[in-house]
């Protein structure tokens, strides 16, 4: 990926933002095969997803974490919603820090307002 820098700084003001404490945060990039491997294993779910998101602090008030993006879902996501495979990228990456930021997308409501969080930071992320 490249702009890392800039993509580092930019979750940190996310996490300052959302008023969030972070100490941690670490991106892994797998599979599908991978991904659902871990979905069964921990979430219980027997489906594929684009990301699964660990939180790993005790403290609530400072994220450590962990976020599993499957690049096979976003490949397939992007084509899907019609947007670069770069974009639909950065929105997943927001995903889930807005998740360990306490967002939550279970309910059609706290949806609504994941997709608004997104949106948000992937404008502010993507002015130029």
């Amino acid at each position: 990926m490249k702009d890392r820098t800039r993509l580092k700084a930019f979750i940190q003001d996310l996490f300052r933002k959302e008023e969030q404490g972070l100490k941690h945060l670490q991106y892994i990039f797998c599979t599908d095969e991978y991904l659902l491997q871990l979905n069964e294993e921990f979430l219980k779910h027997d489906t594929y997803t684009d990301i699964v998101t660990f939180e790993l602090s005790e403290d609530p008030e400072v994220t450590e974490g962990e976020i599993y993006i499957s690049i096979d879902r976003v490949k397939e996501n992007a084509e899907h919603f019609e947007v670069t495979e770069n974009y639909e990228l950065h929105r997943v990456i927001f995903h889930g820090a807005l998740h360990l930021c306490g967002y939550k997308d279970k309910t059609k409501k706290e949806e609504a307002l994941m997709r608004e969080k997104e949106d948000e930071y992937l404008s502010l992320y993507f002015q130029k």
